[in-house]
């Protein structure tokens, strides 16, 4: 028998972080010249983060560039490459309203997993920075100890992120119907199939097509980071 009665998912790009940990770590080997041409790395990233945010990005488009970056060095490398882009980039952008909102579901005893479509390599250090021991995310193939820019298996994208959840949940003997409560956090149009799923969807600093749903439909709105919003403007 489950002894966890409540499961909260969180989104992280843009819910629990004010920015995108995919987009920021390829601007951030595009600037420092580890992503081949710079000029055109950064008009890529930014291409794909426009057709991302309208929900018009295929999979296959974003993980062809995305994952591809994870090819240009070994093992090694990439580590302290990310590591130096976790000091400059992520942890000045965890904030304390972030942290309390997941502090909030732990200290209830709820089941907590961070659950993106950003693949693992670059966001298990920052699940590890949220305290957060669960991460359902896409799984970037290795192959001898290199990363191939393919994905292994169903990446954690739209409908995917459903089924690499149940996917999570079954390695665990467990399903969605053995919990009472169900919520996830996210902030993007592309989670309406997982928002959909729970008992309690919550638009995270919603982008504009994932407010108007989530009014028309009452579902709660949170701007997690309207104090930041409201210095820069």
């Amino acid at each position: 028998m489950n002894s966890v009665d409540r499961l909260a998912l969180f989104d992280l790009d843009h819910t629990l972080l004010p920015l995108d940990s995919d987009y920021q770590w390829a601007d951030f080997l595009a600037r420092s010249g580890r992503a081949g041409d710079p000029v055109e790395a950064l008009r890529r990233n930014d291409e794909l983060m426009d057709r991302y945010n309208a929900g018009q990005l295929s999979a296959e488009e974003t993980y062809d560039f995305m994952l591809g970056l994870l090819t240009r060095a070994d093992m090694d490398e990439l580590k302290e490459w990310h590591s130096a882009y976790m000091q400059a980039i992520i942890i000045p952008a965890i904030t304390p309203v972030a942290l309390e909102l997941v502090n909030k579901h732990k200290q209830q005893g709820d089941l907590c997993a961070i659950v993106t479509a950003t693949n693992e390599f670059v966001t298990t250090p920052i699940a590890r920075a949220f305290s957060v021991d669960h991460l359902v995310a896409t799984i970037p193939e290795i192959i001898n100890n290199r990363y191939t820019g393919k994905v292994q298996g169903i990446p954690s994208f739209k409908e995917g992120k459903i089924t690499r959840v149940k996917q999570w949940l079954h390695d665990q003997g467990l399903q969605f119907d053995d919990f009472s409560e169900t919520w996830f956090y996210s902030d993007s149009i592309n989670d309406l199939p997982l928002m959909e799923a729970v008992s309690h969807p919550v638009a995270v600093n919603p982008s504009p097509a994932l407010r108007k749903h989530a009014q028309r439909h009452n579902w709660p709105v949170m701007d997690l980071f309207q104090d930041m919003q409201d210095a820069k403007s």
